[in-house]
């Protein structure tokens, strides 16, 4: 960690935008957070909530994310990375991880001097913001382009994008000859990439500074209110009723495991374990204490000791999902190869940024992606043994922190990891239900139970946009573009425990979840406001959007699998 009692002169140095260009190509891990530029290399290996999301945020404003994700405790002691301030707007580039292209000083040195001889005037090379995948009118971008409130979800797109910065003709004129250059030969995916980020671009505001910085500021603005309100406190008589429903659960589960109504008692465990998810949700967005150790542990009690899941994975991989929302190849919530795909750009056997590998999309993965939206309800049946397998994949293979204000989660976790193996897998399946066939029937109810939980996390994002705009978006816009709310009666709260209303969840995620439905009025207002379409559907139609969506890709599956076959047969490889 750097020293807290840095020089006030050191971090009031101004660096310009090929300062920090330079220190990001030399390794470092820059961001900037309300105007100031903090190097936290020395903080990654020790951030509870892993080193993907802050590398998602390398040369990127981060000040909406971390005012998002952060606690204001959290925020003061990140103040012990800033090296100096920027001065004016802060135009994003595309992080490394993502495939930002970035220059040395010496570099930068030997372009700018390039510059000065070829114009004879001194030219600062990074100026201009990094150029993003344009739709096919590149000019389509920077106009208002709404003519109705009815609007239509797309599935996927992509980026090419890089943190090396060319003046804005340059970058124009070269996006218009590579258009050019690309139209002959362009594959079924790339144009499918280039409609589905047209009509993306359609319904939502251009990404013009001005625009998107008034975005910004209504966004912050409406936080102050949503405090004023009082909305960020949690009323904890809400929790009463909470444990009272899970003691309910488990008592009846103990109740009909002693009966030996074992199919009964199962069921009423998987109750259980699915109304416990929501509460291990708001501990690790530090919604209930707002307090960093005390929500932690509420947390590792509830996911661990009762639940057999790690919350510390769990951190690690939703933090990155709630950064980079839907993007295929950053997401690891919408990476489910070789079960799903929910964009075409799965196709072509992508590498996750998360998971360090190529998601392969291969003959497993090419037969079940065209049968997807049948098999959607039956594969999530399972997914809790997906995520058993997950947390302990975090626990024993070096992901969970080993040192700073996290290192005792993982011994926490792992010894709760040790009590629920105990009391649910020993002394519940092994010593209390007498033969195999029964032990088979109770896991399989009580964990086919906790389907819906995936269900409903899956229903927020499957069936809205994949596409990726650029670094150009602002954080609001790119959570209410990528994420839905589900409508339902307030009696019905308890069931989706607070995942229904998702959009505004991504907007706040650390507003209890007991006060979202109140919040959703002010969400409302806001995107009314700022012309942004806000994602309500009905629980019903939310699932036929997702199984559309499901089936809309499968049929593409099944197309590019006729071409390819098609042109194998007739040795005509140019499209392939």
């Amino acid at each position: 960690m750097l020293p807290a009692n840095r020089a006030p002169s050191r971090r009031d140095r101004v660096y310009s935008r090929d300062e920090i260009e330079a220190l990001i190509a030399d390794g470092g891990h820059v961001i900037i957070l309300d105007g100031r530029v903090l190097k936290i290399d020395a903080w990654m290996q020790y951030h509870p909530g892993g080193d993907k999301a802050i590398k998602h945020m390398v040369g990127r404003d981060a000040t909406d994310e971390v005012n998002a994700l952060h606690s204001p405790i959290a925020k003061i002691r990140m103040r012990n990375f800033i090296i100096g301030r920027i001065e004016g707007r802060w135009t994003n580039f595309t992080p490394p991880i993502q495939g930002g292209k970035f220059r040395t000083q010496a570099e930068l040195d030997a372009l700018k001097q390039q510059q000065q001889q070829d114009s004879g005037c001194d030219t600062d090379v990074s100026e201009a913001p990094s150029p993003i995948f344009e739709p096919a009118d590149p000019d389509a971008a920077l106009r208002r382009r709404r003519t109705d409130t009815t609007y239509s979800r797309t599935s996927s797109a992509t980026s090419i994008s890089s943190g090396e910065e060319l003046d804005t003709a340059a970058a124009a004129a070269a996006a218009a000859e590579k258009k050019k250059n690309d139209e002959p030969k362009m594959t079924l995916l790339d144009a499918r990439t280039q409609e589905e980020l047209k009509q993306d671009s359609q319904h939502y505001p251009p990404l013009d500074p001005a625009t998107q910085d008034e975005i910004v500021r209504k966004y912050r603005a409406l936080n102050e209110r949503i405090e004023a309100e009082g909305l960020y406190q949690c009323h904890y008589s809400s929790y009463m009723i909470e444990l009272a429903r899970y003691s309910l659960f488990f008592t009846l589960f103990l109740v009909f495991l002693r009966w030996g109504w074992y199919a009964t008692s199962g069921l009423f465990l998987g109750c259980f374990w699915h109304q416990l998810v929501f509460t291990a949700h708001d501990a690790g967005h530090m919604g209930i204490t707002h307090n960093f150790a005390a929500d932690t542990v509420i947390g590792i009690i509830v996911a661990d000791f009762l639940g057999g899941l790690s919350l510390g994975w769990w951190k690690r991989n939703h933090n990155v999902h709630h950064i980079v929302t839907n993007h295929a190849e950053h997401d690891p919530d919408i990476q489910h190869l070789p079960f799903f795909a929910i964009s075409h750009r799965f196709f072509s056997s992508l590498r996750s940024t998360y998971y360090d590998r190529v998601l392969h999309y291969d003959a497993p993965a090419r037969f079940l992606i065209r049968y997807q939206n049948y098999l959607y309800y039956p594969i999530l049946c399972f997914g809790r043994f997906n995520l058993y397998r997950l947390s302990w994949e975090y626990l024993l293979g070096g992901q969970a922190p080993r040192k700073g204000p996290a290192w005792w989660h993982r011994w926490l976790e792992l010894a709760g990891q040790v009590t629920f193996w105990y009391w649910f897998g020993y002394r519940t399946v092994y010593l209390s239900i007498p033969t195999a066939w029964a032990r088979v029937v109770f896991v399989l109810v009580s964990h086919v139970v906790t389907a819906p939980v995936h269900v409903q996390i899956t229903l927020s994002h499957f069936a809205m946009s994949t596409a990726d705009l650029g670094a150009r978006e602002s954080f609001p816009q790119k959570m209410l573009r990528t994420t839905m709310d589900v409508d339902c009666p307030q009696w019905l709260d308890f069931f989706h425990g607070g995942l229904q209303f998702q959009a505004i969840h991504h907007l706040y995620p650390r507003l209890p979840r007991h006060n979202l439905r109140k919040a959703q009025r002010l969400v409302m207002e806001f995107c009314d406001d700022v012309d942004i379409p806000y994602g309500l559907y009905g629980f019903a139609d939310g699932n036929r959007r997702v199984i559309g969506r499901l089936g809309d890709v499968a049929r593409q599956a099944a197309i590019l699998a006729a071409c390819q076959r098609s042109m194998a047969e007739s040795a005509d490889l140019g499209l392939h």
